[in-house]
Formats: structure tokens, C-alpha cells, sequence
């Protein structure tokens, strides 16, 4: 996959389920559909939380991963 670049960055840092999901969800909204949303996240309840929240809200996770202890998603709004 090539590097995505992001239109909009949550930093969701040191906040504890579910508050970086909520925040997810806030930020997707203020972004265009098809823009892509990157969130950092400490919490490591975020990967299964925003896997899970992603497919029920149809948005698409184009990647997610943990770098240097912190979890990075990339979230393509879809509606």
C-alpha cells in the first residue's frame, strides 16, 4: 500500500476508552466523504474499539498499525 497521507490528524493521546472513539467520530464529521482522517491513539483497547467502530459506521480503515507505543489508524470517510 503507498503511504497515505492524511487530510485532517486526532490526537487522541493518553485519553482511555472509549473517549478516542467519540473523538473519532467528532472529527470524521468535519471532514469532506473520501477525505481521510488519521488518529493517534495510546489506548490499546483503540484497535479492536475503532476496527469495530469503523465497520459499523461503513467508514473505511485504510491501515492501522503501532509505532513507538503509539496505535495510528487511517480512516476514510465514506458517508
Amino acid at each position: 500500500m503507498s503511504e497515505i497521507t492524511p487530510n485532517k490528524t486526532l490526537d487522541a493521546r493518553g485519553l482511555q476508552c472509549p473517549m478516542p472513539v467519540i473523538k473519532t467520530k467528532q472529527e470524521i464529521d468535519t471532514i469532506e466523504i473520501g477525505e481521510v482522517l488519521e488518529v493517534l491513539a495510546t489506548d490499546p483497547g483503540s484497535m479492536a474499539d475503532i476496527t469495530a467502530w469503523s465497520k459499523s459506521t461503513g467508514n473505511e480503515l485504510l491501515k492501522m498499525g503501532k509505532e513507538d507505543g503509539v496505535f495510528k489508524f487511517y480512516i476514510r470517510r465514506v458517508n
